[in-house]
């Protein structure tokens, strides 16, 4: 429905999404040339190597510079390693205590040329200048390959950094659970399109997403990043998502994307997660493997340059119980050879060294694999299929093996040929820098800002509405509000009262995080995980409230929740994924509908969830809310509201 009663009609933007046509006569790997080949540009005086000349085919030049390039140089493509930004834009100096390695280290010596952005962008045009400064850098190496900079999601709305990069200076949207509740494969592409925008203006050009498992065991700790449970419609969202960042041909003004976590993270044993020793199992109950597949099915058929096994191992399946990306059934047989993807498969972080992250000590996830050698792994790794390794830098290993004869030079080739490919297909070697001007005029424009305000509001979904008591009307400076989970500012901005008392307030409005179990440690920490159920302590605190003023409640899903007594409680039960107070209000007051249909069931109680099945959808008996839920405001077509989303 949008916004209420004004009108509000969407201005249309250019946006330079155009895709660099290949020469088709290009496309196909040419004869190798005996010797490296120098050419003539138009109006240069000196020969430049053909890797250099962009008149040249891409395969041409990939062979070319293949062929000048050393063992270290080849062994330094196989890692994607994480990024920091120093102060004030300058290249990060490293850090002993932190276990992390100077840029000017991992460029200039172990010669890597793939990283992962961390941290918050708060400045484009500071992120833009220190990415000027990288790839300033990388133009000093011997062969001057350009750096790939690579993002984890970060246009979500969130209120808690700990739990992911917060959007910063990029427009805000709501996370793709909401985008999958909005069931608009338009807006899909809409928003990866505004994202690419955003990317591009300050050196982005990995995507390490879409993430596409379908969330069929509602207890594990990453559904918040999936599009829920039903895989047709991950299917749909997930294919609109890769075609905007990346356009219909990947080109110099693309973002290449990596779709994860294949084979699909979603059936966890017990919901625990794979980062962690205790969550290394997937499991197959319902022997309904295949089902987590549609969506890779579907990314590969829409141009998925890149692709990331989880850390999990298969439990019951025909494939060895080892690690995905250390399972050659997986890569080479199933998603190679079965599916016939024939890009990049980058692995996910951290399967060859232990480590440390946020003081918590983490064991390399080498699951099913514990006993090798870091050298071990590493050779296991390519020999199952995978061709970068994430998270790691470790290139002296990928040397050793070679110089050992366990990996032969040919074997880095067949990788190192698709990582070198990925960067000439994207521009990189012809114009590596972005502008500074651009970036501070492009990231964050108004128009990109309002789209994402308006996609949180509108992903809202509405479960219970007792009595059409939303959008709250009649509302004045002397209507009292108790509130919990947003600052009075925003009330009191509105000229509306707030009391510190749910016994002095007319209606309260409680914005509630999905119910989880605390973990220890500072990175386990931030994955919300457990029961699906409020503790008896809380229930009964929030019993008080609702018995006690008419309550409504934001429940911030980012995963399901089993809380029928909140359903039953509050006069009014909204469901968010990723939204700001002000959106909240927006919708409480009916300056906007709530227009979103639930993205995956909501089960009665935890006890419901044990008694299904990890890897089969919808199984949990007798769900509060089903798939699809979402309920409508009273509208102005004069309907008596409370009904199923519809047109007038």
């Amino acid at each position: 429905m949008g916004l209420r009663n004004r009108s509000h009609p969407i201005v249309l933007a250019f946006l330079a999404l155009s895709a660099w046509p290949l020469d088709t006569s290009c496309l196909g790997f040419s004869q190798e040339p005996e010797q490296p080949l120098l050419s003539r540009q138009a109006g240069d005086s000196e020969a430049l190597p053909a890797y250099r000349n962009s008149s040249l085919c891409i395969n041409d030049r990939v062979e070319d510079l293949l062929q000048r390039m050393t063992l270290e140089e080849k062994a330094g493509q196989l890692f994607h390693a994480m990024l920091f930004m120093g102060p004030n834009g300058t290249l990060d100096e490293g850090s002993e205590a932190a276990r992390r390695n100077s840029t000017d280290f991992m460029i200039g010596e172990q010669l890597l040329t793939h990283f992962n952005l961390v941290g918050d962008i708060t400045d484009a045009r500071q992120t833009a200048e220190f990415y000027n400064r990288v790839q300033q850098r990388a133009q000093q190496t011997r062969l001057g390959i350009p750096v790939t900079l690579s993002s984890d999601p970060r246009h979500h709305f969130t209120e808690n950094v700990g739990t992911g990069f917060d959007a910063g200076r990029f427009s805000q949207w709501p996370e793709t659970l909401g985008l999958a509740a909005l069931r608009d494969a338009d807006l899909v592409r809409k928003f990866a399109e505004i994202a690419r925008e955003e990317y591009l203006a300050v050196g982005l050009r990995a995507a390490l997403h879409p993430q596409v498992d379908v969330s069929t065991e509602p207890r594990w700790a990453r559904i918040g990043g999936t599009f829920g449970e039903d895989a047709g419609l991950t299917a749909e969202l997930l294919t609109a998502y890769i075609k905007g960042f990346q356009g219909e041909e990947l080109g110099p003004y693309s973002v290449s994307t990596v779709t994860k976590h294949f084979p699909g993270g979603g059936p966890m044993e017990n919901g625990e997660d794979s980062h962690f020793v205790y969550g290394k199992n997937e499991t197959y109950p319902g022997n309904n493997f295949d089902y987590h597949l549609i969506p890779f099915k579907a990314a590969i058929v829409a141009g998925a340059r890149q692709i990331m096994p989880y850390y999990s191992r298969p439990i019951g399946t025909k494939y060895e119980p080892v690690g995905f990306s250390f399972n050659k059934g997986i890569i080479t047989d199933l998603l190679r050879n079965e599916l016939g993807f024939e890009g990049i498969v980058v692995t996910d972080w951290g399967l060859i060294t232990d480590t440390v992250i946020a003081g918590q000590y983490m064991p390399a996830r080498a699951w099913g694999v514990e006993t090798l050698t870091e050298l071990e792994r590493a050779a296991r790794i390519l020999d199952a299929g995978a061709d970068q390794f994430g998270g790691e830098t470790r290139p002296e290993l990928i040397i050793q093996l070679v110089h050992e004869g366990i990996v032969s030079e040919d074997r880095l080739d067949i990788s190192v040929r698709k990582l070198l490919r990925e960067k000439f297909i994207l521009g990189l070697f012809d114009n590596p820098f972005v502008n500074p001007d651009t970036a501070a005029r492009v990231v964050g424009n108004d128009y990109f800002v309002r789209l994402g305000n308006e996609a949180q509001r509108r992903a809202y979904t509405l479960l219970t509405n007792k009595d059409d008591i939303l959008p709250l009307r009649n509302i004045g400076p002397d209507t009292k509000f108790y509130i919990e989970g947003l600052n009075a500012t925003f009330l009191q901005a509105r000229n509306l009262t707030v009391v510190t008392k749910p016994e002095d307030a007319d209606y309260a409005l409680l914005r509630l995080a999905a119910p989880y179990e605390p973990r220890p440690g500072g990175f386990e920490s931030g994955f919300h995980a457990g029961s699906l159920e409020f503790s008896a302590d809380e229930r009964k605190r929030q019993a008080t409230i609702y018995s006690t003023v008419p309550t409504i409640v934001d429940m911030m899903l980012d995963r399901p929740a089993a809380v029928p007594e909140v359903a039953d409680g509050a006069v009014a039960m909204l469901a968010s994924f990723g939204s700001s107070s002000e959106a909240f209000l927006d919708v409480v007051f009916g300056i906007y509908d709530p227009e979103g249909k639930l993205p995956y069931d909501l089960p009665r109680s935890n006890a419901a969830v044990e008694a299904g099945m990890e890897d089969v959808p919808f199984d949990t008996g007798d769900p509060v809310f089903k798939f699809g839920h979402g309920l409508r405001y009273a509208d102005r077509c004069g309907d008596a509201g409370n009904e199923t989303l519809g047109g007038c």
